[in-house]
């Protein structure tokens, strides 16, 4: 894999004099370098989606359509490469990076459908003769930032909506999953979407960012990570007044009435909690389980977790891969090591795994309480916290109790208590017994700390696009 920066339509290096080297964490061996971006990179890049602006805005969107067709087809076309890069970078078991590339792909799909369906509307006027519509517009040149966590999905939803929707873009990618961005780039270049419409660059994120923030070029930004980080580059935003998407973290409660199949919700429980080493923003973290059911389920969820095989992600047979770099591992052992310090159960993990790579066991710690640093700090890791309650209230009351509400989880068989879950929960996406918090066409955002506006479905490519009054009387 060659790395570079992605400008104006060709692949090229850095010019900031330092370089950046990309690290496979199941083995802790390079893959790879690349030399960063300066001021005056990010500055071409800013100047390419600015210039090439109005020739795609003015694009047909049948046309735009058709291109972002071609993207998708591409993608599917690609798919082993970019699950290989994937699983190289990230260090995801293949097979779930076949997986995202798929979503990845049809997210250009979902976008290249609405890309003909941005409609307006007309209000009836007040006198005759008179009209008054409600036109969408491009907002402009978009700055959008990507973390390392979900490489492929979330590039392609902040493009393929950002472009449906006449926009063009500068996404600063992660520096340790570079690769996959730069495949996506190499897809857009192949199905002949114009030089300078989608713009990526790799180095010092504060710099870029601040540089990205303060341009009265760029109209907006999407972002992606952190909620320190978001909240940052947010009040950077304002300061230009410009539009702000914030995609942040979360902590997702998942409540367990005693009515259900125990055995089936714990095996889809465990599945999903570790899939990509729950490094995903809504990834089931804080059970509630009613304690009628608690000592079954907590059993059943320790053995399925303690059985999960940890290993090579090319291995067919591997479910857990490694964590992505040194700071998740520490930040995982942190969190133990708290609840350790505080004589919560450790009854499964707890540990790191062999000396090469970055592997940690998968964990679950029982009834950790409120005080725990695990039980308010976003684990971002494999780590489950199981906990009991008594009344549906408390378990409510403790889903809620956080400042994030990205997404939330509930299983009951009993109808009036899912539609109280639906309505009670604060959080962006509420799931009822099933654990797909967001597809290409579902709108997905946080409440609370948890972000800003949405992304995906129809509501997430409005983001991109500004509304206009047209009234116009009869001639004179």
């Amino acid at each position: 894999m060659e790395y570079a920066q992605f400008i104006a339509g060709e692949f090229r290096q850095g010019t900031a004099g330092k370089t950046f080297r990309i690290v496979n964490p199941a083995n802790g061996e390079a893959l790879g370098d690349f030399a960063c971006a300066a001021r005056g990179d990010v500055e071409q890049a800013i100047s390419a989606a600015a210039a090439s602006f109005r020739g795609w805005r003015d694009t047909s969107p049948v046309e735009r359509s058709a291109l972002l067709r071609r993207v998708a087809i591409l993608m599917k076309e690609r798919t082993e490469e970019f699950a290989r890069q994937i699983s190289l970078e990230l260090g995801k078991p293949v097979g779930e990076s076949r997986k995202e590339v798929a979503t990845a792909l049809e997210m250009f799909e979902w976008a290249a459908e609405e890309a003909r369906r941005l409609y307006g509307r007309v209000i009836p006027s007040r006198t005759i003769g008179t009209t008054q519509t409600m036109v969408l517009e491009s907002i402009g040149p978009v700055a959008a930032f990507a973390g390392w966590n979900a490489p492929a999905i979330t590039p392609a939803r902040k493009i393929s909506g950002a472009l449906a929707a006449g926009c063009t873009v500068v996404l600063k990618p992660s520096e340790e999953t570079a690769g996959v961005a730069l495949l996506m780039a190499r897809a857009i270049k192949d199905a002949g979407i114009p030089d300078g419409v989608v713009n990526m660059v790799f180095g010092e994120p504060v710099e870029i960012a601040d540089l990205l923030c303060a341009s009265p070029k760029i109209a907006m930004l999407t972002f992606t990570g952190a909620t320190s980080v978001g909240k940052e580059l947010g009040a950077k935003a304002a300061r230009t007044l410009k539009r702000a998407t914030l995609e942040l973290g979360g902590h997702a409660p998942v409540i367990v009435c005693a009515d259900v199949d125990v055995d089936r919700v714990v095996k889809a429980a465990v599945a999903t909690k570790y899939r990509n080493s729950g490094q995903f923003c809504v990834c089931p973290t804080r059970f509630l389980v009613d304690e009628a059911i608690f000592p079954e389920f907590s059993e059943k969820f320790v053995d399925a977790a303690s059985a999960l095989k940890v290993g090579d992600p090319f291995d067919p047979a591997t479910q857990m891969g490694p964590l992505k770099n040194q700071r998740r591992l520490e930040a995982v052992e942190r969190l133990v090591d708290d609840a350790r310090g505080r004589g919560v159960r450790i009854a499964a993990g707890g540990a790191r795994m062999g000396t090469a790579g970055y592997y940690y066991m998968p964990t679950v710690l029982l009834e950790p309480g409120v005080d725990s640093d695990a039980a308010n700090i976003e684990p971002f890791g494999p780590i489950a916290l199981l906990a009991s309650f008594g009344r549906l209230d408390d378990a409510i009351e403790e889903a809620n109790r956080l400042p994030f509400g990205l997404a939330a989880y509930a299983y009951t068989n009993h109808l009036g208590t899912a539609d109280r879950l639906a309505r009670e929960i604060e959080s962006g996406s509420v799931c009822i017994n099933e654990w797909q918090a967001s597809l290409p066409e579902t709108p997905f955002g946080g409440h609370k700390d948890s972000g800003l506006g949405s992304e995906g479905g129809i509501e997430g490519i409005r983001e991109f696009l500004r509304v206009k009054c047209v009234r116009q009387g009869a001639s004179t």
